[in-house]
């Protein structure tokens, strides 16, 4: 929220409030800008319903998917596009290669409607590739509340569970690889995965630029499915 970043010392006058969903409202508050990163997700919540076997049911309170990660994030990029940004990152999720992922199925219904929550982000990471803009596209593990920069950070692609059995990230790191996205030449027109091994395990991770020039592969859209 902006109150919540005004609290963390962001001043109130650098702050924009825009519909993500309305694409005239997120024109406006892209021009005049070199760069954007989109963080923006649907989010999951128990709807306060119970299914039969005795598990939670989950919504989309604040819009589902499709709108969210589909209709909202190419609404960013399109005006990212009219701003001439030069550049453009977006923080998205690993499981994009599994359709059937556990985060797909949350609100999806019998019928396949709803949900699908990493599909719809495929597709929207598969439109800023085709845009023509420079673009970064990182994949967290499970985000995490703890420190950052204090683990060793593991990169790959298309959901590889190498180097590291843990399937987690803090949040913290994840916001240092954002903005290393726009720091460092290696990680122009990439799209990868990213991990971080527990802490006291592996080398904390200083080098950003390094995680990118060592590794050459990026994610294959291929992989999966993206709705029509």
């Amino acid at each position: 929220s902006k109150e919540g970043l005004v609290k963390e010392g962001v001043p109130a006058a650098q702050i924009q409030l825009a519909d993500i969903c309305d694409a005239a409202s997120i024109r406006t508050a892209a021009e005049g800008m070199d760069a954007v990163i989109i963080c923006t997700s649907g989010t999951p919540a128990p709807t306060g319903e119970m299914k039969p076997d005795g598990r939670p049911v989950f919504g989309f309170p604040n819009g589902q998917p499709e709108q969210v990660d589909w209709i909202g994030q190419k609404n960013q990029i399109d005006a990212a596009k009219d701003a001439g940004c030069a550049h453009v990152v977006i923080c998205s999720s690993m499981g994009g290669t599994d359709p059937e992922n556990m985060l797909n199925k949350l609100a999806r219904d019998e019928d396949g409607n709803g949900g699908n929550i990493l599909l719809w982000k495929r597709k929207a990471e598969k439109y800023l590739i085709d845009s023509g803009m420079t673009y970064t596209i990182v994949h967290p593990g499970g985000l995490i509340n703890e420190s950052g920069g204090l683990r060793e950070i593991v990169v790959g692609v298309d959901d590889s569970q190498a180097g590291t059995e843990s399937k987690s990230i803090p949040r913290a790191d994840v916001a240092e690889l954002l903005i290393a996205s726009l720091e460092h030449a290696s990680y122009k027109n990439r799209s990868f995965d990213a991990r971080s091994k527990p802490e006291g395990e592996g080398a904390v991770t200083a080098n950003f630029d390094k995680l990118l020039t060592d590794m050459k592969e990026n994610c294959d859209y291929t992989l999966g499915v993206i709705p029509n």
